[in-house]
This record gives C-alpha cells, sequence and structure tokens, in this order.
C-alpha cells in the first residue's frame, strides 16, 4: 500500500526558514514523480514544486528562490527547505507522488498525496 506521511510543519514568524519532509512506504520512491502543492482555508490548490525522475526539478513562481525541493533516500521521499518566508505561505502542505517518467505539472494532479502538515506564517 502506498502511503505518504509529511512532517514539519510549524508556526514561523516572517522571514523564517522550515524544512518538510515526506516519508513514503510501499513503493520505490526514484521510480515516481514527487512534489509539493499547498492549500490555504478558502483558497484554491497552489503547486509549490516537483522533482521528476531524471533528476530535473520545477518551482512555481511565487516560490522561486525561497524554497528547495530534493529527494532523500534514507526516508525513501522528499524534502522541501523553505526560506525567507511570507504570511501568504500559509497554508496545509502536501506531498505527492505519481508513478512514471513524465513531467507532469501541478503535482496536486498526482494520484497519490499524503495528509498534510501545516505551516503558519505570521508574527
Amino acid at each position: 500500500q502506498v502511503r505518504l506521511v509529511e512532517s514539519g510543519g510549524a508556526s514561523v514568524q516572517p522571514g523564517g526558514s522550515l524544512s518538510l519532509s515526506c516519508e513514503t512506504s510501499g513503493f520505490t520512491s526514484r521510480v515516481y514523480i514527487m512534489g509539493w502543492f499547498r492549500q490555504a482555508p478558502g483558497k484554491e490548490r497552489e503547486a509549490v514544486a516537483s522533482t521528476f525522475t531524471d533528476g530535473s526539478i520545477r518551482y512555481a513562481e511565487s516560490v522561486k528562490g525561497r524554497f528547495t525541493i530534493s529527494r532523500d533516500n534514507a526516508k525513501n521521499g522528499i524534502n522541501l527547505q523553505m526560506s525567507s518566508l511570507k504570511p501568504e505561505d500559509t497554508a496545509m502542505y502536501y506531498c505527492a507522488a505519481e508513478l512514471g517518467r513524465r513531467k507532469l505539472w501541478p503535482p496536486y494532479e498526482y494520484d497519490t498525496r499524503g495528509q498534510g502538515t501545516q505551516v503558519t506564517v505570521s508574527s
């Protein structure tokens, strides 16, 4: 059974940093495309970043230069390092995955997702 579990969400002040992790089980993550998306209350889902099986990466314009996605072989998953956080980054962050080599975007269209971890940026 494919399972994704996010962790690392917290409350931070504007300008702060936070690292999210997505640990997986039930599949070999290296053959999956994986990514992060977020959703704030009352707002639509928003793509954040994806990492593809060929090693390439794509970021949403809103996080480019501030967020870094990476694969974590130890956790068979991915991480999201976030810096220079803004109040508008406040949302539930979800990890998502889909088997295959296509460079699908946005990540909220992937067929497997976790339960999410809350990130709150506030002074």
